[in-house]
């Protein structure tokens, strides 16, 4: 059965952070819909989410971080055109794929490339960061089975993932229908859109100081 916390209820919020130090998934809000979150340093919790959401084995999990300090962790220091679009749109709903910061090693799924690469977007969300400030940054992904409608609500989650037992808990947040994230991918100056989202491209393969991206 999914335990059902309260966003709202900072008590709950550190029991949500509880679990996922566990190991467990929790369901949790962000800015742009539900997603499914883990700490990726536990052993099996990234795996668990791929079960759950039945993601296939080649495609990476994201990040989500609060802060620079936590960017750096994963990251390191950004190369040309990541930080020009991390300063115009962080936090908000972009995810950068970056070179991995060299000790990051958390396996987070993917084919050998996503070993040295990492999707990380830090999101204007205050549970969000609640969450990574007490546990690092965390391994999130839509909260829906692969190729359904992601989850807008705790609600939505529930019906989603009833009877699956790698659901441990949902954090209430209410309604959370935002565009999922548009995904760049960035080494130096130049960057390529993977997914169009929030953030609309422009179209441009090489892009400095944030061009090529419109609100």
């Amino acid at each position: 059965m999914v335990i059902r916390l309260h966003a709202g209820d900072p008590v709950e919020v550190g029991k949500a952070a509880d679990l996922l130090a566990a190991g467990m998934v929790v369901a949790i809000p962000t800015d742009t819909v539900y997603g499914l979150a883990v700490d990726p340093s536990q052993p099996g919790a990234v795996d668990r989410v791929f079960a759950l959401k039945e993601r296939p084995g080649e495609v990476a999990l994201p990040v989500l971080v609060a802060g620079w300090g936590q960017v750096g962790m994963v990251a390191g220091t950004l190369e040309v055109a990541a930080q020009g679009f991390a300063d115009q749109y962080w936090p908000g709903p972009l995810t950068l794929v970056v070179p991995r910061r060299g000790w990051f090693r958390a396996d987070l799924g993917g084919e050998m490339a996503a070993k040295w690469t990492v999707g990380v977007r830090w999101p204007d969300h205050p549970v969000v960061g609640a969450l990574c400030t007490a546990i690092g940054p965390l391994a999130v992904t839509s909260a829906n089975r692969h190729a359904e409608p992601p989850a807008t609500s705790a609600e939505d989650v529930i019906v989603a993932f009833t009877g699956d037992d790698c659901l441990s808990a949902v954090l209430d947040g209410g309604v959370c229908d935002g565009v999922p994230s548009t995904v760049v991918e960035c080494r130096g100056q130049a960057s390529r859109c993977l997914r169009e989202g929030g953030i609309r491209w422009d179209g441009p393969t090489k892009a400095s100081g944030g061009a090529g991206l419109t609100i």
